[in-house]
């Protein structure tokens, strides 16, 4: 396979950046500060990272020009190193081309739609009327139900399972092991049963639609909706091991870190970001440019735009089983005080 190369000037004019230094540096590959070698490109965006650019070895360094003066090597200015670095190693990525065409292990139901462009992989199953469009890829064992649709430049990209109902749109990617469409958690208890009643199954006849670009981690799980369908507008990013539950409807470009869990029938804004292993409980609305931090519980709507946060820091377990052993009497703490703060008004 042949080196991909470009030079500091061929990557200045492609991207529109001024650069200094030597423009005819050849640059076949990207690393870290400390690691990378005279023929890679890195990129400082963190002023964490700042003490090791003095040192690096890079070949090019993407950066601010307020960092120029201490890079000692060839530099790419630009407004967001971080952006712009992620821009340029997309150049070096290597994936290796999908065949056109259906693999003879694949099963494709006679009244479903394959595009003679798309890429159908070794075990794949097509059920009966689903649809995959211009350039679609399906790896390895890619189950898609009956009446889905996989939508153009979409790539499935191994052992993802659409059950029913569910619609990609286009440059759509799921990574291994997801499963969209599965039944939401319905349920009615039902107490006039014998033996103290007992749990009745609500049907699911909803779907799930997705966006075009968005982005679906693995053995992340998104639920079809009850009756209206679960929605994932444009350019939404899911992290590896999410759970998204049925009716929920999440907005445009916004991105949720691993082991995130949104409950049913919940509303999140457009440009909202969820942190690793926070929680969002169903019914409630998140406003757009909501942020979450990690591990939050969501327990009532946002309305305004801005950064929220819940549950309690890390400490040393003695301070900590102090303060448990503390919690329950929290509220007759207030009510104490409410009692002080009131004879001291009377007084």
């Amino acid at each position: 396979m042949s080196t991909i190369q470009y030079t500091v000037a061929d990557l200045a004019e492609r991207f529109g950046l001024a650069f200094k230094g030597d423009g005819a540096r050849v640059i076949d590959g990207v690393g870290t500060l400390a690691g990378a070698g005279s023929s890679q490109l890195s990129f400082l965006s963190n002023s964490k990272y700042s003490a090791q650019l003095a040192n690096s070895h890079a070949g090019v360094v993407v950066l601010r020009e307020e960092n120029l003066g201490d890079c000692p090597t060839s530099a790419l200015l630009a407004n967001d190193p971080y952006v712009t670095y992620a821009k340029i190693a997309a150049l070096f990525e290597r994936v290796a081309a999908s065949p056109i065409g259906i693999h003879a292990t694949a099963v494709i139901a006679p009244s479903a739609s394959v595009s003679p462009t798309a890429s159908i992989g070794p075990g794949c199953v097509v059920e009966e009327d689903a649809v995959i469009e211009d350039g679609a890829i399906l790896g390895p064992h890619c189950i898609v139900g009956a009446g889905c649709v996989v939508g153009a430049q979409s790539r499935l990209v191994a052992r993802v399972t659409l059950v029913i109902r569910v619609t990609l749109g286009k440059r759509v990617i799921v990574h291994p092991g997801a499963v969209i469409g599965s039944d939401g958690f319905g349920l009615a208890f039902d107490r006039s049963a014998s033996n103290q009643g007992s749990w009745i199954k609500l049907p699911q006849l909803g779907g799930v639609r997705i966006g075009d670009d968005c982005e679906i981690g693995a053995n992340t799980t998104i639920d079809r909706g009850a009756l209206d369908d679960t929605v994932l507008e444009e350019d939404v990013r899911l992290d590896n091991q999410i759970q998204i539950a049925h009716n929920v409807h999440i907005g445009a470009h916004t991105a949720m870190a691993g082991c995130a869990a949104v409950a049913g029938s919940a509303k999140i804004g457009r440009y909202c970001m969820i942190g690793g292993n926070a929680g969002v409980l169903g019914h409630l609305e998140l406003a757009d440019r909501v942020t979450i931090t990690a591990k939050s519980l969501v327990t009532h709507s946002i309305r305004e735009p801005g950064e929220y946060s819940s549950g309690v820091p890390l400490q040393d377990n003695r301070q900590w089983r102090r303060n448990a052993a503390r919690f329950k009497h929290l509220d007759e703490y207030v009510r104490r005080l409410s009692a002080l703060e009131k004879d001291s008004n009377n007084e």
